[in-house]
């Protein structure tokens, strides 16, 4: 357990570099020293998000260094194309007044569309390894683009920075997630569509929660939300705009141990008055999208009841791709918690199959694999297959 790829281990190195005893820590973040023992000497593996929140912010480090999210696309190829998207995002062309170097005509308006709106169901069906390839030059291609055509342009170049950042956030590269998601909001308020620059905020505040800062992270998408709110004759669109920020404010709410309750009553009563799925900017909000974040606060929450009961509200069809599979984690969670191993590892089970590369990137899956490794005394061979495919 002393190798250093374990959380424990991670803890103990962050801790002794900062010059910190187990009770001085403890005291810092507010949690139990036998607790920081416990993960150091490798007799627990796992710990609440609420207490690694408060364990980074005591150490002042990112979360994501607790958790080692880190790239696991696995072969020096990816990790090529990795770099490449890092040099894409940090490329110097982006400075002003400075020449591309492109040539040529740009590709029109709507076929760049079209590609970052595939590139974008890419992302959701969980296809990273060829989303990282071709994103570098979607980059360049949609900045010629936007070059050419101005204001009419600014959706799938803000979208393609968004995209970026959401990539650099599964392979736990938050400082760059942060550029990507600056770099699509600047883009969209250089144009006339107010609903996607709020809603692009909404990517930033998921960074700032990766970061631990979970204050920062709900006040954003708080205050967005706030801008945006509806009137009740707003079209559709609006209202899922509104209801996604909302959304995205209760995680962070959840993390850091605060009442949710008035966002899942605002976010209810937006839903209702949509009755059903809308889609916006590649995304989506409904019914079903409350009843998910519901299940997650309440996951987070280590409220069982509470997190299963919100999920059976979920309408069959409504989660795809990735965002099903995110889902199922939170599920797999409450059942733990609840202490029904066997449907645990079934919705584990489920939910790598959605995409076993973007589960290999989850922390989550990989805690609640290690729990269920710990907690069966004799692990079946679904079990075994799920620590199998996470390299535990």
């Amino acid at each position: 357990m002393d190798d250093g790829n374990t959380i424990g281990a991670r803890l103990r190195a962050a801790r002794r570099d900062r010059d910190l005893t187990q009770e001085q820590l403890a005291e810092r973040a507010g949690i139990s020293r036998d607790l920081i023992a416990k993960l150091e000497q490798g007799r627990r593996t796992t710990a609440r998000l609420t207490t690694l929140i408060a364990v980074a912010n005591a150490l002042d480090i990112e979360l994501s260094q607790l958790t080692n999210k880190r790239d696991r696309m696995g072969g020096d190829r990816d990790g090529a194309r990795v770099l490449a998207l890092r040099d894409a995002l940090l490329s110097p062309n982006h400075l002003p007044a400075i020449d591309d170097g492109h040539d040529g005509a740009p590709t029109s308006v709507p076929a760049i569309r079209d590609a970052v709106d595939t590139a974008c169901r890419a992302y959701w069906a969980g296809d990273f390894p060829a989303l990282i390839a071709q994103l570098p030059d979607l980059i360049a291609e949609a900045r010629l683009t936007h070059q050419a055509y101005g204001v009419s342009a600014v959706y799938p170049l803000a979208m393609v920075y968004d995209l970026a950042a959401s990539i650099m956030v599964h392979l736990g590269r938050d400082d760059l997630a942060a550029i990507g998601a600056e770099r699509a909001i600047t883009t969209a308020h250089s144009g006339d569509d107010e609903l996607l620059w709020a809603t692009l905020h909404a990517t930033y505040a998921w960074i700032l929660l990766h970061q631990a800062r979970t204050d920062e992270a709900e006040a954003l998408a708080a205050r967005m939300a706030a801008r945006i709110e509806p009137a009740f004759s707003a079209p559709s669109n609006h209202v899922a705009a509104y209801g996604n920020l909302l959304m995205t404010a209760l995680a962070p709410a959840a993390a850091a141990g605060r009442d949710v309750a008035e966002y899942i009553s605002l976010a209810t009563a937006a839903a209702g008055r949509l009755g059903c799925r809308t889609s916006i900017y590649n995304t989506s909000f409904g019914p079903s999208t409350v009843a998910m974040q519901e299940t997650h606060a309440y996951a987070v929450l280590r409220d069982p009841a509470h997190a299963l009961e919100a999920a059976r509200r979920i309408r069959p069809g409504d989660l795809q791709g990735i965002s099903h599979g995110r889902h199922l984690l939170d599920v797999a969670q409450s059942h733990l918690d609840a202490g029904q191993h066997r449907a645990a590892t079934e919705r584990l089970i489920e939910a790598r199959a959605h995409s076993p590369v973007w589960f290999r990137h989850q922390a989550l899956a990989r805690e609640l694999v290690g729990r269920v490794r710990e907690e069966e005394t004799r692990p079946s061979a679904a079990a075994r297959s799920l620590v199998q495919s996470l390299g535990l």
